[in-house]
């Protein structure tokens, strides 16, 4: 303790006699500066409050300055430009009047039981690839989810697994890739399906055609015969989904959204 208080007094005596020291060096200095500014109630300067906003900078100004920590390698960008603003229209012209229309015509308890049906149905890939990337905790609780959910749950209609505390987890084969160790190559734009690239673009092939070979519960091959449970769950996935384009209200949202979904997929992946 002694120690303490004498290194704490060695150093209030040395930080006086330098500022002694300092002290006219910067007379002139502060005479300058004192001769603008006057001296707040607590006794300090705000050099800050002479400075004046430029309205010619405004945020689309400030939002171009930070393109270069925005870009993403994405050497087909013309024609995922192309395809973005399809996926605009359609989403605009189509999708979404098709999600309103939905939405009035159908209860509520249906539409939660619509997407806990197709939710059920997409933890079938998740346990695959969970098992894939050696995640053994969480293959668990997605068997669980999956035995719950089918035989408590009516095939899924319901979700008493996340009431259980057995919460829905994402695995995809695009993770599974990524997990790995592959790269995510090129930035992709895909027509409806939104951002993507070539690894996760595999991955989703990959996904599909484990659905169709596992055939959880028939429903793949009667929606070959029914295309409108495609069309349905079609629906229900963007009706699930919150992005709408044009919200960032901003002529960068293509750098954006490709920004955060690339960055959002290797948080996925190292978790």
């Amino acid at each position: 303790m002694v120690n303490r208080l004498l290194l704490v007094t060695a150093l209030l005596a040395s930080g006086h006699a330098l500022a002694e020291e300092v002290a006219p060096r910067t007379s002139v200095v502060e005479a300058d500066n004192t001769a603008s500014l006057t001296a707040e109630s607590d006794g300090f300067l705000d050099p800050l409050r002479e400075l004046k906003f430029n309205p010619g900078l405004d945020q689309r100004e400030f939002e171009r300055s930070t393109l270069a920590a925005l870009n993403i390698y994405d050497p087909l960008e013309s024609m995922n430009r192309r395809i973005y603003h399809f996926n605009y229209r359609f989403d605009q012209w189509v999708f979404l009047p098709v999600v309103d229309g939905y939405r009035y015509v159908t209860p509520g308890f249906v539409r939660t039981g619509v997407s806990n049906f197709f939710n059920n149905l997409g933890d079938v890939p998740n346990l695959f690839n969970s098992v894939l990337q050696l995640k053994g905790e969480r293959s668990a609780q997605i068997t669980a989810r999956l035995m719950f959910n089918t035989i408590i749950g009516v095939g899924g209609l319901w979700d008493p697994a996340t009431k259980m505390g057995l919460a829905r987890q994402s695995e995809d084969f695009g993770q599974t890739l990524g997990y790995y160790g592959v790269h995510e190559g090129p930035y992709l734009v895909l027509p409806i399906f939104g951002p993507s690239n070539l690894r996760d673009t595999t991955g989703l092939v990959v996904d599909y055609a484990g659905e169709q070979a596992v055939n959880y519960l028939d429903v793949p091959d009667t929606a070959s015969d029914h295309p409108e449970i495609t069309l349905l769950r079609a629906v229900d996935k963007r009706y699930t989904t919150n992005f709408r384009y044009g919200q960032t209200n901003s002529p960068f949202e293509y750098e954006k959204v490709r920004y955060v979904y690339t960055q959002a997929r290797k948080l996925q992946i190292s978790e």
